[in-house]
């Protein structure tokens, strides 16, 4: 079943027309798909037009599902500066009808695997990237949408959050959810992913698993960045 689906998609705006270029892919129950590309090809632009931030656009963005609920975890954190850990959780539990006893287990092992419970009653003024990055992870899982869009949720994680982000995203997978993540990390991101995108110009220029793409690239047994490097310019 497809979770996302996008058709001709393409935007257009002030000083640069063909941000996005005729871009059309589906993301699967169960998929991780990267959206991979160099700087300025058009990922967070993709991106921004799917959760429906740019007017200027044409084609056709579908979110399938059962629940048609989508979790966005930007690249850059955003928090209320007044609520603290727990109350951005509860915010989210109200807004979502989450019952009371499936909301508290569920981010009370959240915050236990993102080593913040002793941060659960601060306010965010104070976190770091990380911690700011792991209070966004920890609301968008809590949603349990169908889709996921990720944008580089790996960076100011330490190592043992990345592994928990990991697993988490697997579980997710597992569960049925589609995800949509764009990363700079290619080694990690070659280990977790099912298919990629690569963008390039605001065009799609391949897609498909690791396997497909070293056949679109020409080469034989390259990793992801061998792919990259031979199909953009």
């Amino acid at each position: 079943m497809s979770i996302l689906e996008v058709e001709k998609l393409s935007v257009c705006y002030e000083g640069k027309e063909n941000a996005v270029n005729d871009l059309s892919f589906s993301l699967e129950s169960g998929e991780l798909m990267g959206l991979i590309g160099p700087n300025g090809a058009g990922k967070s632009t993709t991106i921004r037009a799917i959760l429906g931030l740019i007017n200027k656009t044409r084609g056709e963005v579908r979110v399938n599902g059962e629940n048609h609920r989508y979790g966005y975890i930007p690249e850059h954190p955003v928090l209320y500066k007044d609520l603290t850990l727990w109350e951005h959780l509860e915010l989210l539990a109200t807004t979502y009808e989450i019952p009371k006893e499936t909301y508290e287990k569920e981010a009370g092992s959240f915050l236990s695997r993102f080593d913040l419970s002793d941060a659960k009653h601060h306010l965010p003024v104070g976190f770091s990237k990380g911690m700011k990055q792991k209070v966004m992870l920890m609301i968008a899982f809590l949603m349990k949408p169908d889709l996921y869009i990720v944008d580089e949720p790996f960076i100011g994680l330490d190592p043992k959050a990345t592994k928990e982000l990991i697993k988490l995203l697997n579980e997710e997978k597992e569960r049925g959810a589609g995800i949509l993540m764009c990363t700079h990390v290619l080694d990690t991101a070659e280990k977790i992913c099912d298919t990629f995108l690569l963008l390039d110009h605001g065009q799609g220029v391949a897609q498909g698993d690791l396997k497909s793409l070293q056949e679109q690239a020409g080469i034989r047994g390259g990793g992801l960045l061998d792919c990259f490097d031979q199909l953009t310019s």
